[in-house]
């Protein structure tokens, strides 16, 4: 209940900061709509703000899933496989090096203009937090931890499974959490640069025709949509990782 009212403690001191902002500014509708214009255009195009909505949702989803899954693989064969890491790290800094504007043109010519090019858009940008986070956990486990698992003549990948991979779950659940407070870029990324359906389509249509209160309805659903996906996978951490450290949970 306190998460909820501080939520909207938030959520209307923005609104309230935002109406302020077009009384002080006196921007007209087509540059700054005050938030009861905004409502009105989502009441009246909300079957089409969804329907764009669940599109954009699946493709968040699915680019956090591979991200996750590539990440994950891409960390153990590194902590497994010293030698791997030698491979591995140059395409790491090359995946975060190259803005993401500049492969989404490519990665539509490749993929076409369908959900795959926005898919693989969101893998590439989760793909570094999950791998980085991942692997920075499991090169940081416990040393007494891995002594006695010496001790008591564990192999590599009995200290992997039954100890590393444990110890470094924390830290792959920052990784994920970061990853899906961004993966909703790669997604509405990829939409500009090519698509005929997602909330980034519509945005940028309704950005071409002046229907900027349609714009910024398609944008607060983006919005609701990244942070609903986000409380849902830090509650999903959460119950996963109970033992977890945190340092003030009454404060929560």
């Amino acid at each position: 209940m306190t998460r909820l009212v501080r939520a909207l403690v938030v959520a209307g001191g923005l609104v309230a900061a935002w109406q302020l902002v077009v009384w002080i500014t006196g921007a007209p509708p087509y540059i700054l709509p005050g938030p009861a214009a905004v409502v009105a255009a989502w009441t009246s195009e909300w079957r089409l703000i969804l329907d764009h909505a669940a599109l954009t949702a699946a493709e968040i989803v699915l680019g956090l899933c591979f991200g996750a899954i590539l990440g994950c693989v891409s960390a153990l064969v590194m902590a497994y496989f010293h030698p791997a890491r030698r491979w591995l790290i140059p395409v790491l800094v090359i995946s975060q090096a190259v803005p993401v504007f500049a492969l989404a043109p490519l990665l539509v010519l490749w993929l076409g203009y369908g959900m795959a090019s926005k898919v693989a858009m969101a893998t590439l940008i989760i793909y570094f937090p999950v791998t980085a986070a991942f692997h920075d956990g499991l090169r940081r486990t416990e040393p007494g931890w891995l002594d006695l698992a010496r001790t008591m003549d564990a192999g590599r990948w009995a200290m992997l499974r039954h100890v590393r991979v444990p110890a470094a779950l924390p830290a792959l659940a920052s990784g994920l959490r970061v990853a899906t407070a961004v993966a909703p870029i790669g997604a509405v990324v990829g939409e500009w640069v090519g698509s005929s359906a997602g909330l980034g389509y519509l945005m940028l249509h309704a950005n071409a025709r002046m229907q900027v209160d349609v714009m910024f309805a398609a944008l607060l659903t983006l919005a609701v949509l990244a942070v609903a996906l986000y409380v849902g996978v830090d509650r999903s951490l959460r119950r996963t990782l109970p033992w977890q450290i945190e340092s003030n949970p009454s404060n929560d």
